[in-house]
């Protein structure tokens, strides 16, 4: 595996690709429209954030957001929480997904691990969507009612989606791998109207039939009026236990009007409720609004994705992950997007990159483990594939280490945009990302968002350039939270992000911005390692590990003792069945104290089987640490949030056996 440091310049766009993105294109229009000069990014941004109400505004103007009537304002406050944005305004945010579109064209491509790669064009699914509205009205949906999803990413729960919100009701979906009570503990909450679902679902070649989990977790949640049933597994799937059961293809058969209706709302009413990962206790339902996400989806899929109508979009993602709600506003760029409902290393690890040509895929969106694995593999995506289309790569998930940046260029394409990014689900987009007209550096990710005023702040609450601190937002972000659901005084919510540093919005990641304004996440910031007063984040270990090609995941915490000091075991899964042998740890070891410092050493690595995950695929860092502190799982684990539950038993045994803490 090839050494790239990090900071190494491997990327920049040439003047015709400059001027084609849709970013000089706004610039220019900033330019014509209100007399404004921006020499470079880091200009536009600056200006973004220290002039919120006129960026927001012309983000308004520009993308000609359609409103029932005025706004009175852009904003109420510079407050944090408690800003209201464009009161006044009445929107909906599927009017904009089917406005101006030309209905021949692709709208959507899909596939599964038993479903044949199809495409839908923007008329199908504006017919589809009618039908499903009007299945909806019939059974009493109206704004502010609740439609919960357990289906995966397929083309009907797009369907399902576009129509809920055009009704100005209230959107929420789990991915069908999530277990019965990791449901019930998000829908019970919402007490959600009409419930949508399937049978079953098919991953890494095996089905999994669903059927009587979603007969017990409707027995949990009485407020279920009807049921629209996905025969997705199976054509004769028996739906009866189910409450009114009424099939898909019934709930898109027309029996009445030809066109949508949209249902105007206030700009602040709720689009969707998602979920924290609830390691720890019962998932935080996260409310987001209408006119909020309509506005940062259209900004971040416009000119940070430079999304259009000539372009592919892909993200792999589940139904449980906001990136699902993010690839689904890649549509109100008018651009096509590609869903796939599968394992991304089934019938094997080339699969996804094959999936890549066969699309003719232009952005392709995935995990920072998934391009890892990649590079681990010794893929060559550039040599077997026909990736001529393909312009653009992103990543979130985790930082994505500078080995992979160039791993990219040497073996998927060497004229390629590289973005990683990093955002949540708790603002549901990413709010450092990528640009089009920015260089790309190893490790690095290119810019703050515009509009979002990012800093990284030291212990004392200052901002501070070219040293790790908390991330932070100083300054509202129409994204951000409504409320939580259930949550009327908003205790939870200021709890959440506002606690460190009153009227601040802090995310909880490690932070460095550099000189030249790209930034570089370190992991969790209560998962960070400090041996001797120096800290890091757990990325920087986690990056020097992923170069010891054996190992094929890891894990670190660190424990604090007694005497002052802290033990720092780091958790190995190894490859291919391969054992962790003294040879192998040394080269652990190695690449620890070369790469980060010889304090950061683990004082032991111990290999595992698996390491504990959310169903979305994080890493429970800080819940592991807890464990290996001595604390009762069930205090500190959500077991309903994990995607292996049985990864968590040589933990628990571990802190038996060998923590003394």
């Amino acid at each position: 595996m090839e050494s790239v440091k990090e900071g190494t310049l491997l990327w920049k766009p040439d003047k015709q690709r400059k001027k084609q993105s849709n970013l000089y294109k706004y610039i220019d229009w900033l330019k014509k429209e209100k007399g404004l000069y921006f020499d470079d990014y880091h200009a536009l941004w600056e200006w973004s954030v220290h002039n919120l109400e006129a960026f927001w505004e012309s983000q308004w103007e520009y993308f000609n957001i359609r409103s029932k009537q005025s706004y009175d304002a852009i904003l109420t406050s510079r407050e944090m929480p408690g800003t209201t944005w464009f009161p006044g305004a009445m929107i909906n945010y599927t009017e904009h997904i089917f406005r101006d579109r030309d209905l021949n064209k692709p709208a959507i491509i899909h596939a599964s691990e038993h479903r044949a790669t199809q495409e839908v064009t923007w008329g199908q699914l504006y017919i589809d969507t009618v039908a499903f509205q009007q299945t909806l009205k019939k059974l009493g949906v109206q704004k502010g009612d609740r439609v919960v999803a357990y289906v995966p990413n397929i083309y009907e729960t797009v369907v399902a989606f576009l129509a809920t919100a055009s009704l100005g009701a209230v959107w929420s979906s789990a991915s069908p791998d999530f277990g019965t009570q990791s449901v019930i503990d998000r829908f019970k909450q919402i007490e959600p109207k009409v419930m949508i679902t399937v049978d079953g679902y098919s991953y890494n070649g095996k089905n999994f039939d669903r059927t009587e989990v979603v007969a017990n977790i409707q027995a949990a949640l009485p407020t279920i009026e009807a049921t629209i049933t996905i025969p997705y597994l199976n054509e004769q799937t028996n739906f009866n236990k189910l409450k009114n059961p009424i099939q898909w293809s019934d709930a898109t058969t027309n029996n009445g009007d030809k066109s949508l209706t949209y249902e105007h709302v206030p700009f602040n009413d709720p689009l969707w409720v998602l979920y924290s990962s609830g390691t720890t206790g019962k998932p935080k339902p996260i409310v987001q609004s209408q006119g909020g996400i309509l506005l940062e989806h259209l900004k971040a899929a416009t000119f940070h994705m430079d999304l259009g109508e000539d372009t592919r979009f892909f993200w792999f993602t589940t139904t449980g992950w906001m990136m699902w709600n993010f690839l689904i506003g890649g549509l109100l760029s008018g651009s096509t997007i590609i869903l796939y409902d599968g394992s991304p290393a089934y019938p094997d690890n080339k699969w996804l990159w094959r999936f890549a040509e066969q699309t003719k895929m232009t952005a392709f969106g995935t995990s920072a483990s998934f391009l890892t694995a990649s590079m681990k593999d010794s893929l060559e995506p550039g040599k077997e594939f026909d990736l001529s289309h393909l312009s653009n790569i992103s990543s979130t998930g985790s930082p994505l280490p500078p080995e992979a940046f160039g791993w990219c260029y040497d073996h998927v394409k060497s004229d390629l945009w590289i973005a990683s990014v990093s955002g949540g689900t708790d603002v549901c987009t990413a709010f450092i990302l990528g640009a089009p007209i920015l260089p790309v550096y190893a490790g690095e990710l290119q810019c703050m968002g515009l509009g979002a005023k990012i800093e990284s702040f030291n212990d004392q609450g200052k901002p501070e350039i070219d040293a790790i601190g908390e991330l932070v937002l100083t300054a509202p972000f129409p994204s951000m939270p409504i409320y939580f659901w259930n949550d009327p005084d908003g205790t939870r919510l200021h709890e959440s992000y506002f606690d460190v540093f009153p009227g601040i919005w802090c995310h909880g990641d490690y932070l460095k911005i550099t000189n030249r304004h790209t930034g570089i996440i370190y992991g969790r910031s209560d998962a960070t390692i400090n041996r001797g007063g120096i800290r890091i984040g757990t990325s920087e270990i986690y990056r020097a590990v992923d170069q010891v090609k054996e190992v094929s995941d890891s894990l670190i915490v660190d424990i604090p003792n007694q005497d002052g000091g802290s033990a720092t075991p780091l958790f190995v899964v190894m490859k291919d069945g391969a054992e962790l042998t003294d040879e192998i740890s040394g080269r652990i070891k190695t690449q620890i104290r070369t790469q980060c410092s010889p304090r950061h050493v683990p004082t032991g690595i111990y290999q595992v089987t698996d390491i504990p995950k959310t169903l979305n695929g994080k890493k429970l860092e800080v819940p592991i640490k807890k464990i290996l502190m001595g604390k009762p799982v069930e205090q500190v684990v959500n077991i309903g949030s994990l995607s292996n539950r049985r990864a968590l038993d040589y933990f628990v045994q571990f802190a038996k056996d060998e923590m003394k803490v």
